[in-house]
């Protein structure tokens, strides 16, 4: 099942694409990676050094993947950080041209722009550019919570809050929504919420909470989900798979000191995580 990812590249370290393909090949995956960017490695090292692709460059890879005339065994597109509402703009027209070849491929977006604690790190007009253009189109997303909030305008303070958040979101186009990451009034202090709905259900896995997030865990956690998904069509089991192996990989970085994810030392977890949090039914 061939996904095609477009997202952004680092040498060092796994934040994008360096975070979601190994994953997915190691889950049996073939992954069609394009470059939103190559860097050195990621911002959180200071300014990075390496480029920033142009859409014309994004498109220009697209439309040579599609010369081989293979979109119709493509089964998802996978976007992350765009960057731009021009590259936004190219991906789209990639989703377009793939859904056109295969009428059953799934569009999954991370909306990456922001963070609890951090604000919005994207350019000024990405946040409107991401809820009017990109989630639309979606058949799946997959925000943090800050996202969420910006995506539908709902502060999520509660569980309450955050379903009719999470239902909001799901009026504006997708079908399959994954909240990465919440803690609100009910999270206990040393937890951290996973959510997952799917229109007709909604659920929730708690798993420890670590004290630390490394650069990379969202993209890490979208691709683990989309591929849980593709094999058996179930929210609750994609929130299981997802949530299970993340938690793993998070305490093996800690456990050799924290910085990059340890993609690499934990790889059997994407298989068969050493311990499962089973999701709890909240609709």
């Amino acid at each position: 099942m061939p996904i095609l990812s477009i997202q952004s590249h680092v040498a060092y370290g796994h934040v994008g694409n360096s975070a979601a393909v190994f994953p997915l090949q190691r889950l049996g995956f073939e992954v069609w990676p394009v470059h939103t960017v190559q860097f050195a490695a990621h911002t959180g090292y200071g300014p990075p050094r390496g480029q920033v692709f142009d859409a014309s460059h994004i498109r220009d890879v697209i439309e040579g993947i599609a010369a081989r005339d293979v979109f119709s065994r493509c089964e998802a597109v996978l976007s992350g950080y765009m960057g731009s509402s021009a590259i936004g703009e190219a991906i789209l027209d990639a989703v377009a041209h793939v859904k056109a070849a295969n009428p059953h491929a799934l569009y999954a977006c991370d909306p990456v722009m922001g963070d609890v604690g951090k604000g919005f790190f994207v350019r000024p007009e990405m946040p409107d550019f991401m809820r009017d253009h990109v989630v639309p189109q979606a058949d799946m997303v997959t925000p943090n919570l800050f996202e969420l909030e910006a995506l539908t305008g709902i502060e999520c303070m509660t569980l309450n809050d955050t379903k009719r958040a999470v239902q909001a979101l799901h009026a504006k186009g997708p079908r399959v929504i994954l909240l990465t990451s919440a803690v609100i009034e009910e999270t206990p202090s040393d937890m951290i919420d996973m959510v997952a709905s799917d229109g007709m259900g909604l659920w929730r896995v708690r798993s420890p909470r670590l004290g630390f997030s490394p650069n990379g865990a969202g993209d890490l956690t979208a691709a683990l989900f989309l591929s849980s998904y593709l094999k058996n069509q179930s929210a609750p089991e994609a929130l299981t798979h997802a949530a299970s192996s993340v938690h793993a990989v998070l305490e093996a970085t800690l456990h050799k000191g924290g910085g990059e994810l340890a993609l690499i030392a934990a790889q059997e977890a994407f298989v068969a995580p050493p311990r499962i949090f089973k999701p709890e039914r909240l609709a």
